[in-house]
């Protein structure tokens, strides 16, 4: 999203004010003072890794320069070999990510762990950490002894760790004097991954620390099951009156058109877009950084929420089911809407076939002005790897290296399909079909995608008109993507009380649209939010800004 001026941005904003903190939260009063310095403020950059693209196989459908994805409406078939060795020496290596699926079966009943092991050249010993435990579980890992850290970490971008930046910065290998620059050449995969993935991801303290999980443009997306939209009215060009007279019609008896799992805010992400408010932060063309919390457009769509869910167009039980259980609901037609992650299109449309037709939701216009649509952090997380020697360094960015082997080759299909003729077979367009097997060893449930992994591109085996309107919907939501201005940049204060002030805001929201509190709440949370902390992070990442700038 273009910088705004700070005179259209302030017209905008809430006022703001100080506030004394309450009791209960004189914990997101402190000023962190006892940090290690991050910020890349003062310090000599290191250069991001210089971008050398793969060569593969021609896209059918065309990227562009704005972050339109490359799609591939069939398979390719003659795929490339990406790594010209084995990358490991028979050693074991210790991994640790976090997973969205089941726990896998154990290396010696798993074919595909055996596979990988095998390309890798290493025994893989691995830490599986479910989504719902994994802020827990890392606390544990980042507050124990450093000799106990597994080598490879992934870092998940989905919460705010306590003080992560500073347990990269003092626990993990700087990875500078290997990546920066012109150093990435020896890693020909990880040199494919775009210069936007290093930037979300960021510097600590000036210096390269992880390797990104590089994600396309579009984030939190509005899934909707395309039937039961048009059925219920749904047109091109749609206003925020016409998505809610929609959400009204279609829904009825235990059919319900919205959908929401617990702490997603009511899906508030693709809401807030479609109503041009910042998502998270925005940045004035004179560097400052405003909250889009104290925005009026932010506010305003707290209040076309509420108003959904005082219609009965949410599901009941929308600030308690899970992703996992609201999915379900999806899929067999008892929400006709939900919102998941643009990468999630896959599962949407493989699991969904037979049943109904996903589709992605254009965001509605407010007041004459065209919706907006979510801007990802180009980075689905980062990993990074336990200081070492030189020699086990090297080792591990070359199995990283093989991992994140591109769209098109060998290596991309022995880590995303896994063996054929064992975990798939192939469809008479050459497409990868899974084996009753490859449902359940892949790389979901032993989740090596977490480690590394390179661009990804627009495909749906053995649907190309799913991956055509991807890229079309793509084409028409990109230009208007909103980004948060503070992906990559480091602050103290959100390093040290990020998840508390979050979780704050969040509640407010959840509450008010849920009805358990008033509108009027919404402005003295956000002044108690400014003076806890909100404020202060406003002038860190600023500087941080002016810094990478």
């Amino acid at each position: 999203m273009p910088r705004m001026s700070r005179r259209t941005l302030l017209r905008s904003m809430a006022a703001g004010g100080a506030a004394v903190c309450a009791p209960a939260l004189l914990t997101a009063c402190s000023s962190g003072s006892g940090d290690g310095d991050v910020s890349n403020a003062g310090k000599k950059l290191a250069p991001w890794p210089a971008y050398r693209p793969a060569t593969g196989p021609k896209p059918d459908l065309a990227p562009t320069e704005e972050g339109v994805q490359a799609g591939y409406t069939s398979y390719p078939s003659d795929l490339v070999k990406s790594v010209s060795r084995t990358p490991g020496d028979g050693s074991t290596v210790r991994v640790m990510t976090v997973s969205f699926g089941t726990p896998p079966k154990s290396a010696s009943q798993n074919r595909f762990w055996a596979a990988v092991e095998k390309a890798l050249g290493v025994k893989i010993e691995y830490t599986v950490i479910s989504q719902a435990d994994y802020q827990k579980k890392m606390a544990t890992v980042m507050a124990g002894d450093a000799d106990a850290l597994p080598d490879i970490i992934n870092i998940f971008s989905g919460f705010t760790l306590p003080r992560e930046a500073q347990f990269v910065q003092r626990r993990a290998q700087d990875l500078t004097p290997y990546l920066s620059g012109d150093a990435i050449a020896d890693y020909p995969n990880l040199a494919n991954i775009p210069t936007h993935a290093w930037r979300d991801m960021g510097r600590i303290g000036g210096r390269v620390y992880g390797i990104p999980l590089e994600r396309p443009l579009p984030g939190s997306t509005l899934w909707i099951n395309q039937d039961m939209f048009a059925d219920a009215g749904m047109k091109d060009g749609w206003t925020a009156e016409d998505f809610t007279s929609v959400a009204r019609r279609g829904t009825r008896g235990r059919t319900y058109m919205l959908g929401a799992a617990n702490g997603s805010l009511f899906g508030n992400a693709f809401h807030s877009a479609a109503h041009n408010a910042p998502q998270g932060w925005a940045v004035t063309d004179d560097g400052t950084f405003l909250p889009a919390a104290a925005d009026e457009r932010y506010k305003a769509s707290i209040a076309f929420q509420a108003q959904l869910r005082k219609n009965g167009s949410y599901h009941p039980d929308a600030t308690s089911i899970s992703q996992i259980d609201l999915t379900t609901l999806y899929y067999n037609g008892s929400v006709a809407s939900m919102q998941d992650g643009f990468g999630a299109y896959l599962p949407k449309y493989r699991e969904s076939k037979g049943k109904m037709v996903p589709a992605a939701a254009l965001p509605y216009s407010v007041g004459g002005e065209p919706g907006g649509t979510v801007a990802a952090r180009r980075s689905f997380g980062y990993t990074v790897l336990k200081q070492a020697k030189k020699e086990r360094v090297e080792l591990l960015l070359r199995i990283l290296d093989y991992l994140a082997a591109p769209f098109g080759s060998e290596e991309w299909e022995l880590v995303h399909y896994g063996v054929e003729g064992v975990h798939f077979t192939r469809a008479k367009d050459g497409s990868p079909e899974y084996t009753k097997l490859g449902e359940v060893e892949n790389n979901t449930n032993l989740p090596v995608k977490y480690l590394a992994e390179g661009p990804q591109v627009l495909f749906v085996p053995g649907m190309p008109d799913a991956v055509r309107a991807l890229h079309a919907w793509q084409r028409k939501v990109v230009p208007h993507a909103v980004r948060n201005a503070s992906f990559g940049l480091q602050s103290a204060t959100n390093n040290s009380q990020g998840a508390t002030l979050k979780t704050f805001l969040d509640d407010t929201v959840t509450g008010i649209i849920a009805g358990r509190l008033p509108m009027s709440e919404w402005d003295a949370a956000v002044k108690k939010w400014r003076s806890r902390g909100g404020d202060r992070m406003a002038e860190e990442y600023a500087e941080d800004h002016a810094a990478n700038t």
